[in-house]
Formats: structure tokens, C-alpha cells, sequence
């Protein structure tokens, strides 16, 4: 079954950065729409940011605007999240995610990866 795997988290301090990779399996996921997802304990899983299958599409959330860049490798199967200037409120674990249409809603994925821990330090 095809998976998605998710590696690039750990622990850096405010202002700090990170690059977030996640991998396909194999070419199941061609045509997909990737996103990147963020969840803290005891809340609802919250949209970061998305991207089209050419790159020609792209969204992020209001809050990450200007710091976070979302990229894919459809060669290497794999989508890229560049976190720049982190915050403490960035804390979090980062899911990746494959859909069919652009959306912000977690329900409109299909499938997700095990998630990746991001701990920002003040």
C-alpha cells in the first residue's frame, strides 16, 4: 500500500528554521494535490499549506504567510515545507497529506503520513 513518510522536525529555537520532507512510496500520488497539516494536543487538525500537482497552485495559511514555503519534486515523489523564522505557536506536529481538489479541510484528504514533531524553543 502506498505511504506517505514524513521527516524533518526536531527542535530549534524562535527565529530558527526547518525543512520538512515528505515521501511517496511510489508513483501512486502522481496528479495529487499535497498539503501540509499542523495538530496540537487536544485540537483540530489545522491547514498549513497546499500545492497542485504542476505548482501552479498554491495556498497558505494566513498565519504562516511570508515565513513557510511549500515546494514539490514530482521526480523524487516529494513535497518540501521550508519553515523560516519560527515561532513557539509553530509548535506542533506536521502531517503531509494527498487530495484531489484544493482544499483547506482535513476531510478533503485522502491519505496522510504518520506526522513529524516541530518544537520551537523561546
Amino acid at each position: 500500500q502506498a505511504q506517505l513518510v514524513e521527516s524533518g522536525g526536531g527542535l530549534v529555537q524562535a527565529g530558527g528554521s526547518l525543512r520538512l520532507s515528505c515521501t511517496a512510496s511510489d508513483s501512486t500520488f502522481s496528479g495529487y494535490r499535497m498539503g501540509w497539516f499542523s495538530q496540537t494536543p487536544g485540537k483540530e487538525r489545522e491547514f498549513v499549506a497546499s500545492i497542485s500537482w504542476s505548482g501552479g497552485s498554491i495556498e497558505y495559511a494566513d498565519s504562516v504567510k511570508g515565513r513557510f514555503t511549500i515546494s514539490r519534486d514530482n521526480g523524487k515523489n516529494t513535497v518540501y515545507l521550508q519553515m523560516n523564522s519560527l515561532k513557539p505557536e509553530d509548535t506542533a506536529v506536521y502531517y503531509c497529506a494527498a487530495g484531489i481538489v484544493r482544499s483547506k479541510l482535513p476531510g478533503m484528504y485522502k491519505y496522510w503520513g504518520q506526522g513529524t514533531q516541530v518544537t520551537v524553543s523561546s
